[in-house]
């Protein structure tokens, strides 16, 4: 697995990586997260069987705007949206209805589908790379085995995950302590504090 600096070259040799359909690691606010081309299923399932994490869970969805989770997403009213646009970017997923196409892989056993705009300056700047290649979002699921701590550090991505990952971008995680909120978008309900 090679390690990438963040540079913009960087960030583009990620981009293009990710359009190849490999599996990378990128650091978020909390931790490092794994994440690839959403719309490519073996990637995908990649990602689930490093995880060893059970399709029906579902996953993350980051991106660097709206306008690229809408492809995924239904919207709800106007007053709601403006709730949940205004607590980006930052450490705040809300699970949104997903739309009718999305696919399983993503989704899970849910009607729902969890996204954020990133607050980490790193996992933004990679979304708009990855934009830049004719992507989106991008899947965010901590860089760990199911039920294991997750890993904040390049070198921790390393030890606890040695195989199945293609690249590691290497840089700092913010200083968030606790992976992001998780709130039900219609209820407000916070499902993950």
């Amino acid at each position: 697995m090679k390690s990438i600096g963040t540079s913009s070259f960087g960030l583009r040799l990620v981009a293009q990586a990710i359009a190849a359909g490999d599996v990378i690691a990128y650091p978020t606010e909390a931790v490092y997260g794994l994440g690839c081309d959403p719309l490519d299923a073996r990637a995908v399932r990649r990602i689930l069987a490093i995880k060893r994490r059970p399709e029906h869970k579902g996953l993350i969805l980051i991106a660097a705007d709206l306008d690229a989770l809408w492809p995924f997403i239904l919207p709800l009213e106007p007053a709601r949206m403006a709730e949940i646009e205004a607590s980006w970017p930052g450490p705040n997923t809300w699970l949104l209805p997903a739309r009718p196409d999305t696919p399983t892989w993503l989704t899970g056993a849910h009607e729902t589908i969890a996204v954020r705009i990133p607050g980490h300056p790193i996992a933004r700047a990679l979304c708009e790379a990855w934009a830049g290649y004719g992507g989106g979002a991008l899947v965010s699921t901590s860089a760990n085995i199911a039920a294991r701590p997750p890993a904040r550090t390049a070198l921790e991505v390393r030890h606890r995950l040695p195989k199945g990952l293609d690249l590691i971008l290497n840089a700092r995680c913010g200083g968030s302590a606790r992976p992001s909120v998780i709130r039900d978008a219609r209820s407000g309900t916070v499902l993950r504090g």
